[in-house]
């Protein structure tokens, strides 16, 4: 039986050419930023239980990998530390020692390869006892501008040891334009900004906790800086008073639960929009993985078109390596 329709738009779904054809949003590996947690370890890799085939890479070991990353088509990266327990303090002063962690990183990737783009997270918590990303006040609330001042601080640090981008991923107010006006004045002109601008206080955040050694044995609440989840004009306005105070790219994180503030920001900026598929998202999908629910690869992949689609030019992903190998 055949019956006169006009619309049919199974016809190119149904031709495989024609659909590969049309397809609207494509992924590439030119759009994926792998995130590398560092450790001061001078022997194996260390395996991050709740990211399963994440590590903590030794510094010794983290050029090679890097290499081996790049010949998969990966070309940024964004280092995160994990230091010693016994250079934390209140203050998070490690972060202002030239030969940290995250400053021999990168001096010793620079020096063999000059073709990748590194980015530096600016945020205190892995360097604190506390796990706040600031210092605290006597109230024991985070205090903002002495905060921000470190961080403003170690971005100079940061782009001295060789970052191409900083990323203040604290939530501080008016981090981006200190930081900014900090590199302009120091001559680093040429050092970008991508800031997390709406940046949740998302519980999704549980596993990067784990891998950088932030988590201490009571929660840490962090409603007090990070946005609300249930605030969606509150972003927008973040988003805006980053932009206007000199950040390159704008960043949303998490992604997935928040692609309409991603779409957001792609309709009202001219600036570069990233989103960080945070480390929650990436074990919720191994975890039913691992139960046997779900296809890992297929479901991995649908996530990142669907970033990509909300209107991300870059994704922050800890399946960056795995998904470059399908694509």
């Amino acid at each position: 039986m055949s019956y006169e329709f006009l619309n049919r738009p199974r016809r190119l779904r149904d031709h495989p050419v024609l659909n590969s054809m049309t397809t609207e949003t494509h992924l590439s590996k030119s759009d994926l930023v792998l995130p590398v947690f560092v450790t001061e370890s001078d022997e194996n890799p260390v395996p991050i239980p709740s990211m399963p085939e994440i590590f903590r890479w030794p510094v010794n070991l983290l050029t090679e990998k890097i290499v081996e990353w790049k010949s998969l088509g990966i070309r940024a990266f964004a280092l995160f530390p994990h230091i010693d327990e016994s250079k934390k303090d209140a203050k998070g002063s490690e972060i202002l020692n030239p030969k940290s962690l995250v400053y021999q990183a990168v001096r010793q990737v620079k020096d063999a390869l000059d073709d990748i783009a590194l980015i530096a997270d600016l945020a205190l918590d892995p360097y604190t006892l506390h796990g706040q990303d600031g210092i605290l006040s006597e109230d024991a609330r985070v205090d903002n501008d002495p905060t921000v001042e470190v961080l403003a601080e170690a971005a100079v640090l940061a782009a001295q040891a060789g970052y191409d981008l900083v990323a203040p991923s604290d939530m501080m107010d008016g981090r981006v334009q200190k930081i900014r006006e900090r590199l302009e004045a120091e001559g680093f002109i040429h050092t970008g900004i991508i800031s997390y601008s709406a940046k949740f206080s998302s519980s999704y955040y549980g596993p990067f906790r784990d891998a950088v050694g932030s988590k201490t044995d009571s929660p840490v609440d962090k409603s007090g800086y990070q946005l609300c989840p249930a605030n969606f004009r509150e972003a927008c306005r973040e988003l805006a008073l980053d932009a206007s105070e000199g950040a390159d790219i704008l960043m949303v994180k998490p992604a997935e639960p928040y692609l309409d503030v991603i779409s957001h920001a792609r309709d009202t900026f001219d600036l570069p929009i990233a989103a960080y598929q945070v480390s929650g998202e990436y074990s919720r999908l191994w975890a039913a993985h691992m139960q046997g629910w779900l296809d890992l690869d297929k479901c991995a992949l649908e996530s990142l078109v669907s970033i990509k689609r909300a209107g991300a030019d870059l994704i922050f992903t800890y399946f960056a390596e795995r998904i470059s190998k399908l694509i």
